[in-house]
C-alpha cells in the first residue's frame, strides 16, 4: 500500500478499533459501522476517504484488519479493539503451539504477570514465529514467546480465531510460556 493509503488505513483503525467518537460514529455491539457513515465522518475529519479507496484498503491490507458485512453495507475491524465489542467468535481448538512477538524490554514484566491484554480485549497470538518476530520488531528488539496452547486448552482456557486468522485469548499465565532464544529470533 502506498503512503496515503497507509495513513488512511491507520485512521480507519483508530476509528473502528479505539475511538469511533472522533468522527461521531457509533459501532453496534458487534463492532459494525455503516460504511456510508464511516466515509462521511472521515470526510468531515478531512480524511479523503471514498468507497473505492475503502475497498482498496480492505483488499490490500496485509493483515486483513477489516472486513465488510456480506451485503457490503457495514465494516468492522477483525480484532484489536480497545473498546468493548462482541465479535461473535466461538471457541476453537488451537494448534499445540502459538507465538507472541514483543519487545525485549517487556520481558521482565511478562515473566512476572504473563501476557495480559492491557488496553485491548484480547492477547494476540500468531500461528508462526515469523509473524511474531515481525510484530515484536514494531516495538523494539524482538523476542518471541512460545505459548503452550495445547496445555492451556486442556486446562480450560478458551481460544478464538479472528476473521483474519489472529488467535485471541484473554490472558496467558507465565507457566504456559517459553522464551525463544533471541539468537534464533534475529535470523
Amino acid at each position: 500500500m502506498d503512503a496515503i493509503l497507509v495513513k488512511i488505513s491507520r485512521f480507519i483503525s483508530l476509528v473502528l478499533r479505539h475511538k469511533p467518537q472522533v468522527i461521531g460514529l457509533t459501532l453496534d455491539a458487534s463492532g459494525w459501522a455503516p460504511v456510508d457513515e464511516l466515509i462521511s465522518g472521515a470526510l468531515r475529519a478531512k480524511v479523503p476517504l471514498t468507497l473505492d479507496l475503502l475497498r482498496q484498503i480492505v483488499a490490500e491490507d496485509d493483515k486483513q484488519r477489516y472486513t465488510f458485512s456480506e451485503d457490503g453495507l457495514r465494516i468492522r475491524a477483525s480484532q484489536g479493539h480497545s473498546i468493548s465489542v462482541a465479535l461473535g467468535l466461538e471457541p476453537v481448538t488451537p494448534p499445540d503451539r502459538l507465538y507472541h512477538g514483543t519487545a525485549q524490554r517487556f520481558l521482565n514484566s511478562i515473566r512476572q504477570q504473563g501476557l495480559i491484554a492491557k488496553g485491548r480485549q484480547y492477547v494476540h497470538l500468531s500461528v508462526d514465529e515469523a509473524t511474531a518476530v515481525k510484530v515484536g520488531r514494531r516495538h523494539g528488539e524482538p523476542i518471541v514467546l512460545v505459548v503452550k496452547a495445547d496445555r492451556m486448552q486442556r486446562d480450560g482456557f478458551k481460544f478464538y480465531r479472528s476473521a483474519n486468522g489472529v488467535w485471541l485469548i484473554d490472558r496467558v499465565p507465565v507457566e504456559y510460556l517459553e522464551i525463544k532464544d533471541n539468537a534464533e529470533v534475529r535470523r
